[in-house]
């Protein structure tokens, strides 16, 4: 139990029994004509194709060469299609890479994999924080780190931090690579600010052997995982 507020699209905030916890399609009707999988692969390609805002019922539906109707023999809502799209492309990251001996090693491997599953879907930005979408795939992923983790010896809590914090600076830098542009200060004056002028002016040292990512998220875990004692 927890008293943190819930947030919108959280089943348990919306009155709505999670899409796993239904039967894949309503028992009554016309037998189906598509499955709940396929529909599910046809949103994620339109998605892909397109960004999540085309994603509407009516949209995959005319992928799918059938109307949106039918489409509800097997949702609820085009929020049950976004909880099914994020948990089907999380599995991608399956399978899971071998532990090589060493935790931190382990878990930047899972790390980097979550960047390139941002990299080939966009619009996973958008959805993967929506508490609803955490479905059998992300809770097996989740399951994944924790063994990952087990040879740690920190509290659980620290561990599950640890996860979430990685998550969060996998999107972080996803959403960088996303952003069109590069910030600089191209046309700007700059003479208000003597400390930015001078670092600019210093020469550029060599690039580090560890690129920016592996540098960020080693040091982030290591700290917050590694007995200080």
């Amino acid at each position: 139990m927890t008293d943190a507020p819930r947030k919108s699209g959280d089943p348990a905030a919306d009155g709505r029994q999670s899409v796993w916890a239904r039967p894949e399609r309503g028992s009554r009707g016309p037998a189906p004509a598509h499955s709940r999988d396929a529909i599910v692969v046809a949103a994620i390609a339109l998605a892909d194709a397109e960004g999540l805002a085309a994603v509407s019922m009516r949209a995959v539906a005319t992928a799918l060469g059938t109307g949106a109707g039918s489409l509800y023999r097997y949702l609820s809502s085009r929020d049950d299609l976004l909880d099914l799209m994020t948990d089907r492309v999380v599995g991608e990251m399956r399978p899971y890479p071998q532990d090589r001996g060493d935790w931190l090693d382990t878990m930047m491997l899972l790390a980097r994999r979550q960047l390139a599953l941002h990299r080939a879907h966009p619009w996973l930005l958008d959805v993967i924080h929506r508490g609803s979408g955490v479905g059998p795939e992300g809770l097996a992923w989740f399951d994944n780190c924790i063994r990952v983790l087990e040879p740690v010896p920190c509290a659980v809590s620290a561990k599950f931090e640890a996860i979430a914090m990685m998550t969060g600076v996998v999107t972080l830098f996803a959403r960088s690579e996303a952003a069109s542009g590069a910030v600089g200060f191209a046309g700007v004056d700059l003479a208000a600010y003597p400390h930015l002028v001078a670092a600019l002016r210093q020469p550029s040292a060599p690039p580090p052997p560890e690129d920016l990512f592996e540098r960020t998220l080693r040091s982030m875990l290591s700290g917050l995982l590694t007995d200080p004692a």
